[in-house]
This record gives structure tokens, sequence and C-alpha cells, in this order.
């Protein structure tokens, strides 16, 4: 024969092991469990299978072709006669400082409109810096004019600004300014040991405004929900690009 039995003798005095049962329920449950695990691995590698083949290749419409085009066009145009306009740059007397926010799309620009919305890190939409205003940043603003608007914000805004958004670039990361060690640590050697000597450095535009400005990242502004589904709406409300002056501070309450 291929099986053998065995008999093993129990010592009397030991008492006998009672195999403990495991309700239905629980183990239907676990049998259920068994098998939504068994399906989610089989699906994970049909989707690993799936990406590795390669990513599905995006078609884009001739409309959006033709929209660029026409786009980057403009640009070249608006760009060459700017150059040609007599009287060049003026820049304001007054005002040191400006708050530059995205408010259009960027897809499609010509290269240079690009440079310039990468050099003041306005990569997405409805973000803002602190920008110094000089011959050169007012020529920077007038070429990414079609896209950005931007004014004189007031003590109030630059404070809120800064307490409600203000983050700083650490190890590469975006980290709140909720600590006044961290304003020291980085930038203790110009003087500047908390939040109100950060908002006075920027305010004022002082000497190591630079140092400051790359220091923050720049401002992720809050977008109402409404927005995505009145688009035109939204719009009309943010307003028109270009220079709004003193009224920059009605749209920061307005996305702060």
């Amino acid at each position: 024969t291929l099986f053998r039995s065995y008999a093993f003798k129990m010592d009397p005095g030991e008492p006998r092991r009672k195999i403990p049962l495991v309700p239905e329920n629980l183990l239907k449950k676990r049998k259920t469990y068994q098998a939504i695990k068994a399906n989610q691995a089989k699906l994970a590698l049909q989707e690993k299978k799936r990406v590795q083949k390669g990513k599905q290749i995006r078609f884009k419409r001739l409309e959006t072709f033709l929209h660029h085009s026409q786009r980057k066009h403009r640009d070249e145009v608006r760009l060459a006669r700017m150059e040609k306009k007599p009287g060049g740059i003026t820049v304001p007397e007054r005002h040191k400082l400006a708050f530059v926010v995205r408010i259009a799309e960027v897809k499609g620009v010509s290269v240079r409109v690009r440079q310039v919305i990468d050099h003041l890190q306005l990569k997405k939409i409805f973000t803002g810096v602190f920008v110094k205003l000089n011959k050169s940043s007012v020529r920077m603003l007038k070429i990414i004019e079609p896209y950005v608007t931007w004014g004189y914000p007031n003590l109030k805004s630059v404070r809120e600004l800064i307490l409600k958004r203000g983050q700083a670039k650490t190890n590469k990361r975006p980290v709140p300014l909720t600590d006044n060690i961290l304003i020291e640590e980085h930038l203790g050697k110009f003087g500047i040991i908390c939040l109100e000597d950060l908002i006075h450095e920027i305010y004022s535009v002082g000497k190591h405004f630079g140092a400051v400005n790359n220091f923050l990242v720049p401002f992720p502004l809050s977008v109402p929900r409404h927005a995505a589904q009145n688009k035109l709406g939204f719009t009309t409300e943010v307003g028109e690009t270009g220079n709004r002056a003193d009224e920059i501070n009605q749209l920061i309450r307005k996305l702060n």
C-alpha cells in the first residue's frame, strides 16, 4: 500500500484539546476578502503591463494648433511694436513694489513670453509674486502683459498674503512660514529674524529684497468653486490683464 496508518497513543492523564471553531460568517468574510485582493492584484498586473507598453497617444485637434499659432504670431507682432514704440519704458516714481498675478493660460505663447513667465516663477495660473519695480522688471511686465495683472499692494495686502499664504523654500520643498526659527536660520545674516522683519523688508523694498523674495515661494491664490463651472463669468469677475494700480488690493482680497 502507498499509505500507512499510524496509531498514536494518548496519555490517559492528558486532557483532550478542543479545536477552536471559526464562525461561518467569518469564514465567508475571509473568502470574500481573499477574492477581492486577488482581483486587485490581477488588475494591478494588467495596469502595469499596459503602462509598460507605452503611454497612449494623445491627439490634438487642428483648431488647437491653429489657436496656438495665432497666439504666438500676436505675441511676436506685439513685441515688435513695443520695441519700435517711442518713449520707451516708464518706471512709476512713487511705487517701488508690485504684486503680479497670472490670470490667463500661456499655452502656445512665444518663446520670449515663456522665458519671462518662467523667470518670474508664474508657471501656474492664479499664482502671484512680488516684483521690485525698475526699468528691467517693467519691461518684463510689458512682455507678459496679456497674461498677467499687476499693481501696487499696500501694507495690509502684503501682510495678509505673507501671513496666510507665505511659504519658504527649504530643501527644494515649500514649508509654511509658521516659525520664526526658520526665518532666522535662513535670513538671520541679513538682520531678518521674524515675520514682521520679513514683511517690512518686502513692503519697503529694502536692500535685501532679492534674497528675501527668493526665499519665498510664489503665492498660490484661492480660486472660488464656481470658477470651474462658469469660467467666462469668473474671468469677467477677475478683470482684465495689465496694470490696475491700487486696485490690485481688491483682487488680493478676493483671491487670498
